[in-house]
């Protein structure tokens, strides 16, 4: 199954269970744009509900760009500053927290009950680097660089930029990255937490295809409500935190795979999950 919007985003289903889905405007750097963005809400409520999904991977299209975040080139006053003239307080709120909006964006990725890997394969800029960062595993190419642009252009990081760079890798770090939008290598976002694995650029899509599929062929439900419990965890108080976790193991629990998971141990064999 393919969908796209004006070629400028690729979804595919493989039969394996591994959603494909491509930023595909490598000539603007991937950058996105507010159509792309719905579309691409689209296609992630479309994913969430679908059985033959189990796993997503978010790239970008070419090998020189992840996502350079959004073009500015056609953004509108709801959508991000213009440069020529400045909006009216209160324009740029609204259009952050819109349906379109930047922050809906990411929450989109946070909040998909299926395991999403950014497949990281060139620059990833401003709201670029933050849609890697709402992805539940982070893989990159050698190549690839991760860039906090905002400061560059006397602008603040959108879509959530401040909150999941303090929880990926602390408020210290955060601020540098922030204060002074320098590149950061994909070997050094790895060493700070940015990135869970870095590859040499020619074995990117094998490795991702990798990960994908043990994704895709594990027990879904189990890891969906995982997602949610560390999503979660450092903005929950302990009890609170500890309660979740029980009603998540009280759901999973009583799934398919939990007790095929179970029966498998028990039986000394591999186990073969069938997922929702």
């Amino acid at each position: 199954m393919t969908a796209s919007a004006s070629d400028e985003v690729v979804y595919e289903v493989e039969p394996t269970g591994v959603a494909w889905l491509v930023l595909n405007r490598p000539d603007a750097g991937n950058a996105v744009t507010r159509a792309q963005r719905g579309v691409i809400l689209e296609i992630l409520e479309q994913a969430a509900d679908d059985n033959a999904v189990r796993a997503i991977v978010l790239t970008g299209a070419g090998d020189r760009h992840f996502c350079t975040g959004a073009d500015l080139r056609v953004a509108t006053q709801t959508d991000l500053t213009d440069a020529t003239e400045p909006p009216r307080v209160g324009t740029v709120m609204r259009g952050l927290e819109s349906s379109l909006g930047a922050q809906r964006f990411v929450a989109a990725l946070l909040d998909c009950p299926k395991p999403i890997i950014a497949s990281v394969n060139g620059t990833a800029a401003g709201l670029g680097a933050h849609i890697a960062f709402a992805c539940d595993l982070v893989i990159a190419a050698d190549t690839a660089r991760f860039i906090e642009v905002f400061v560059r252009r006397g602008l603040l990081p959108d879509g959530g930029g401040a909150y999941l760079l303090t929880r990926l890798v602390g408020p210290q770090k955060a601020k540098e990255l922030v204060f002074f939008g320098d590149d950061v290598p994909a070997d050094e976002a790895c060493r700070i937490g940015l990135v869970n694995r870095v590859v040499p650029v020619a074995d990117l899509r094998a490795q991702t295809r990798d990960w994908a599929e043990r994704l895709a062929s594990g027990p879904t439900v189990s890891i969906s409500l995982a997602k949610r419990l560390v999503n979660s965890a450092l903005g929950t108080e302990r009890g609170e935190a500890f309660r979740a976790e029980a009603l998540a193991l009280e759901v999973g629990m009583n799934a398919v795979d939990s007790n095929e998971g179970v029966r498998a141990f028990v039986e000394r064999r591999p186990a073969e999950f069938v997922g929702w």
